[in-house]
Formats: structure tokens, C-alpha cells, sequence
């Protein structure tokens, strides 16, 4: 017997409405044809309506995934989604550079996409010096960029500055998100600066849904699948934004309230 299906890897917290988090990294994983592994770092109680309780995961039981996982597995690329404080972080940037994990997709889960602090300003320093340098690929929202670049981001010039500061700290990749909260607008657009220094937009439609949980994990998640395929980063990136897409434009009524993005359809779209 072989061990040579292609295989991801997420580092990231666990919603149990499989909405958001690990549950959304692994449905995109399958969705596009790789056997996702998870190394959790967190978990919530959480429903369409709200997170009523949160567990982190002691950092020992995280270093002991990393070694676990490094003893048997060839996984090919891999992806960081919420790390929750500074503790989770040192030990997952720490660990990450102790073994062959791929290239890593970091999705920053630092600030909402309604501009809410997520993490405690310790936790972010040592994100941006620690995890951030080890990004092939760094997808932060609009907010998030706005933080990390320390620009108000109001211009496609700003933005392109923006991308560039982020490679700076070290992100090989950046692909800064377009804003996404104004009812009035009528597209979304990412800004894309690779590592050679090339750079593109995506712009798809606006699609005025509250079913848009996993939104950032998914286009995360599929990059790092594609990623574990051998395709270059551009394509990665531009097949996730299509896969997105479709998953939020096909939305499901699963929860009473906010809901998650529709992977079934998503993957329908991308083998239509």
C-alpha cells in the first residue's frame, strides 16, 4: 500500500456548527480532492447565533500534534486559520519550522471583517513577528491589512503599498482581500502581489447574504489545496477566489441565523 494521496494539513480551531474553522477547511479540502488532516488549537460551543463557550488547547498537546503527525504523513502544504493568544502561536511558528509541512497559507484571524479586534495586542506583536515571516501565501481581510500595514487602505494605490509592506515582514505572497460590509456596493475585489513581484486583481460580484460563515477560512483552504496539487500560487489563489464565489452566491439554510457558504454547489461549479 502507497501514502502518496495528496494530503493537506489545517492548524486551526474547531466550530462545532462546521460552519467556520476546521470544519470549513476540511469540507473545502475534500471539495477539491485532498485528504485534510486537523491539528487542533481551539474549540467552541457555537451555534447561527453566537459562541457561548471557547477551549484552548495546552500548548503541549499542540507540539505533540506537530511530532504525531511528522511521524507518519506526507503532507504537502498547510494552513494556519484561529490561534487564539501568544502562547498558540509561538508554539505553532515554533513547531511549524521543525518539520516538512509544505508551504503554509496564513489566514490571520486577527480582525473581523467588521473591524474587531480578535486577539490581544501581545498576541498580535508576536504573530507579526513570528508567524508572519513563515507565510508563502498571507490572506488578511481589509481590516486585518489596514492593521498590519498601518494604511488606511483607500486607494488601489494604498492597497498595492499595503502588499508590498506585507512583504516586507516577510509574507512571500499577499493577497489583500477587498471589502465586503457596504450593502450599497456591487463588487469584491482582491488585490494579488506575488512573490516575483507580479500583481492582479480578482473582482466577482457582490452577493448580499447573510450566509457568509467560512467566507476567509474556505479561500484560505483552498489555496493550501491547490497549493498540495503542485500548482503555482497564482492559479491556487485564482481558482479559491471562483470557488468562493460560487459558495456564497448558492447559499444553504442551515442554522436560523448566520449561516455557512454552500461548498456543495462550489464544488459542482469548479468540475462544471
Amino acid at each position: 500500500m502507497t501514502n502518496d494521496y495528496i494530503q493537506a494539513l489545517t492548524i486551526a480551531g474547531n466550530d462545532s456548527d462546521g460552519s467556520a474553522g476546521m470544519p470549513a477547511d476540511l469540507h473545502s479540502f475534500f471539495c477539491r480532492n485532498v485528504y485534510g488532516m486537523g491539528l487542533i488549537t481551539s474549540a467552541v460551543a457555537g451555534n447561527s447565533y453566537q459562541i457561548e463557550a471557547a477551549h484552548i488547547m495546552p500548548a503541549s498537546f499542540i507540539e505533540q500534534q506537530f511530532k504525531t503527525l511528522a511521524k507518519d504523513f506526507k503532507i504537502r502544504a498547510s494552513k494556519t486559520g484561529m490561534l487564539a493568544n501568544e502562547e498558540v502561536i509561538n508554539v505553532v511558528a515554533d513547531n511549524y519550522q521543525k518539520v516538512d509541512f509544505g508551504p503554509l497559507v496564513v489566514d490571520p484571524v486577527i480582525i473581523t471583517k467588521h473591524g474587531a479586534m480578535l486577539l490581544e495586542q501581545s498576541a498580535y506583536e508576536t504573530f507579526r513577528e513570528k508567524l508572519l515571516p513563515l507565510a508563502t501565501v498571507l490572506t488578511p481581510n481589509f481590516y486585518e491589512a489596514q492593521k498590519l500595514t498601518e494604511l488606511p487602505l483607500a486607494t488601489p494605490a494604498e492597497i498595492a503599498q499595503g502588499a508590498k509592506i506585507l512583504q516586507k515582514l516577510g509574507a512571500k505572497n499577499v493577497m489583500i482581500k477587498g471589502r465586503h460590509d457596504d450593502e450599497n456596493q456591487k463588487e469584491v475585489t482582491d488585490y494579488i502581489l506575488l512573490e516575483n513581484g507580479d500583481s492582479f486583481t480578482l473582482t466577482e460580484s457582490y452577493v448580499h447574504t447573510d450566509r457568509v460563515n467560512g467566507t476567509g477560512d474556505t479561500l484560505s483552504a483552498v489555496i493550501t489545496a491547490e497549493l498540495a496539487k503542485g500548482q503555482d500560487v497564482a492559479t491556487a489563489i485564482k481558482t479559491a477566489k471562483k470557488f468562493v464565489h460560487a459558495a456564497i452566491a448558492n447559499p444553504i439554510e442551515v442554522g436560523h441565523q448566520f449561516g455557512p457558504i454552500n461548498h456543495w454547489a462550489a464544488a459542482e461549479k469548479s468540475n462544471d
